[in-house]
C-alpha cells in the first residue's frame, strides 16, 4: 500500500477501494436489532469497564465458531481494538511509516483513512491506542505522542499536538499505548514528564486547559477512567510507578499510591465500583483494592485488600456481578485465569485456559468473551465457582504475531482484530 502523507485525507470511493479481499459471508441489517444498540465509542466501551449491556446473545457456539459476517484487511498493523459510534467502526494501525486512523462502515467497507504522524518504530512496532469518538470527532494518540483530532464523517484533520513535546513528556520502552479519555470539553492524556504528568486539552482546538504536576513518573501503558464519587469527579490512572487520582476539573493531584512496575509495565485499566478502585500490575505485583476517602474537594486512598497472585498485564481485567476476572501473569512463570471476590480479595478459582502469554476478556449477557494471544477465542460463563469453556475456536491463520487487541461486543456482533485484519462474527440469538 502506498505511503499516506501527513494530514492528507485519503478518500476511498467505490471505484478506488483497495480492500479486494473483503468477504461478505452474511448480512445483518443494523436496524434489525431487537433493542436499541449501545455504541462502543472508546476503548473498553462507553463506561470504560469492558461490559456490554447487550442481551439475547448466544450461550454456545457451533464447533467452528459463530457465523463470520465479514472480514477485511488494510487497517494497518497493530493492536488497537475498535470503537463503534453512529454506524461506523474506527480503529488505528501502522501502514508503511505512518500511524493511520481508519473508518469503516458496518459492512467493513473503508470510508476514510487518515495519517496521524509517523509510526512508532521501536520494539513490537504497530498501532497501539484505540480511537475515542465524541461529538462528531475522533481522537487518537500515536505511539510517539501525536494526539490528533479528526472529523468523524470525513477524516479531515481538525488539530494535532505532539504531547511529549508540549508537556516535556517521556516516551516509554514499548511506545505510548494510551487511549485518551474525553471528559466534557476536554481530552485527557498522560505525557508523563518530570514536571507535567497529566494534561487536559480543549477537545475543539487542542489548546491546553490544565496540567497536573507533582507526579514525577513516566507514562504507563494504561488508559485511565473517569470516576464520580462523593461529589468529586476524578481522572484515575496508573503511571510507571504509581496509581493516581486527579481532579478532572482543575488537574490538581488528589492522591498518589505507590505502585512500582518493572519496565514501567502498568497496563491494566483501573476498575471502579462504589467508591473503590482496583489497580493491577504484572510481574507478581498483584491487584490492590483502594478505598476513596472524599472530603469536599480533597481525596485520599487506603488499601482494602491485596491479591498478589492476581497480577494482570495487557489483557486487562473486568468486574462482573461482584467478581473480577482476568488472566493473571503469575510473575511470568505460571499464567492462569482467575476470579477474585471484589469485597474480600479472595481468589475463587485458578485455571488454565486460552492464551499462551496473554489474553483479554470482555463481558456481555452473563458470559466472558476471551481472546488469547494465540488466536484462540473462547466463551466462558462468568461464574465465580469455576472456569468452564463452553465454546472455542481459532481465528484464521493470518499475519505473524500475537492477537493482543481486546474483543468488542456491539450490536449483536463480536469484533476481533489480528494485526492488519478485522473479523466480525454474528453472536445474537435468532439471527
Amino acid at each position: 500500500m502506498a505511503s499516506i502523507p501527513y494530514h492528507v485525507l485519503r478518500p476511498l470511493g467505490l471505484s478506488t477501494l483497495v480492500f479486494s479481499l473483503l468477504l461478505i459471508l452474511g448480512s445483518v441489517p443494523w436496524a434489525a436489532a431487537q433493542s436499541p444498540v449501545e455504541d462502543w465509542p472508546q476503548f473498553h466501551g462507553p463506561r470504560r469497564d469492558n461490559i456490554s449491556k447487550e442481551t439475547g446473545l448466544l450461550k454456545k457456539w457451533p464447533e467452528e465458531g459463530p457465523r463470520l459476517l465479514w472480514k477485511t484487511d488494510g487497517i494497518g498493523h497493530g493492536w488497537a481494538t475498535v470503537s463503534i459510534a453512529d454506524g461506523r467502526i474506527y480503529t488505528a494501525g501502522d501502514i508503511d511509516d505512518r500511524t493511520v486512523v481508519t473508518a469503516l462502515d458496518l459492512d467493513g467497507k473503508t470510508i476514510w483513512q487518515q495519517a496521524n504522524g509517523s509510526a512508532y518504530d521501536g520494539q513490537f512496532p504497530g498501532g497501539r491506542g484505540t480511537p475515542t469518538v465524541d461529538g462528531g470527532r475522533v481522537y487518537h494518540l500515536s505511539g510517539i505522542g501525536n494526539l490528533g483530532c479528526f472529523d468523524a464523517k470525513t477524516g479531515s484533520p481538525v488539530w494535532s499536538v505532539d504531547v511529549l513535546e508540549r508537556f516535556g513528556g517521556r516516551n516509554i520502552q514499548w511506545g505510548l499505548a494510551e487511549s485518551v479519555a474525553v471528559d466534557g470539553q476536554k481530552v485527557i492524556c498522560c505525557p508523563g514528564g518530570e514536571d507535567i504528568g497529566i494534561a487536559a486539552l480543549d477537545k475543539n482546538a487542542g489548546e491546553t486547559v490544565w496540567t497536573c504536576r507533582g507526579i514525577g513518573d513516566k507514562p504507563a501503558y494504561t488508559s485511565g477512567i473517569l470516576v464520580d464519587y462523593g461529589g468529586l469527579r476524578q481522572f484515575v490512572t496508573t503511571m510507571s510507578a504509581s496509581a493516581v487520582g486527579v481532579d478532572a476539573e482543575t488537574g490538581r493531584l488528589l492522591w498518589r499510591y505507590e505502585r512500582d512496575a518493572p519496565y514501567d509495565v502498568n497496563v491494566a485499566t483501573p476498575v471502579y465500583r462504589d467508591g473503590h478502585v482496583a489497580i493491577s500490575t504484572t510481574w507478581g505485583r498483584g491487584t490492590t483494592l483502594l478505598k476513596l476517602n472524599v472530603d469536599g474537594r480533597n481525596c485520599s486512598v487506603e488499601p482494602v485488600w491485596h491479591a498478589a497472585e492476581f497480577d494482570i498485564e495487557h489483557g486487562g481485567f473486568l468486574l462482573a456481578d461482584g467478581h473480577l476476572y482476568g488472566l493473571a501473569d503469575g510473575n511470568h512463570k505460571r499464567r492462569h485465569w482467575a476470579c477474585v471476590d471484589w469485597r474480600t480479595g479472595e481468589i475463587t478459582y485458578d485455571s488454565t485456559g486460552p492464551g499462551k502469554k496473554s489474553a483479554a476478556p470482555s463481558y456481555a449477557d452473563g458470559m466472558l468473551y476471551l481472546l488469547g494471544d494465540d488466536r484462540t477465542v473462547a466463551l466462558v460463563p462468568a461464574r465465580p465457582e469455576k472456569f468452564e469453556v463452553v465454546s472455542q475456536f481459532e481465528l484464521p491463520r493470518g499475519p505473524e504475531g500475537p492477537t493482543w487487541a481486546h474483543p468488542v461486543i456491539c450490536g449483536g456482533r463480536l469484533y476481533l482484530r489480528h494485526s492488519d485484519w478485522l473479523y466480525v462474527y454474528e453472536i445474537s440469538r435468532g439471527k
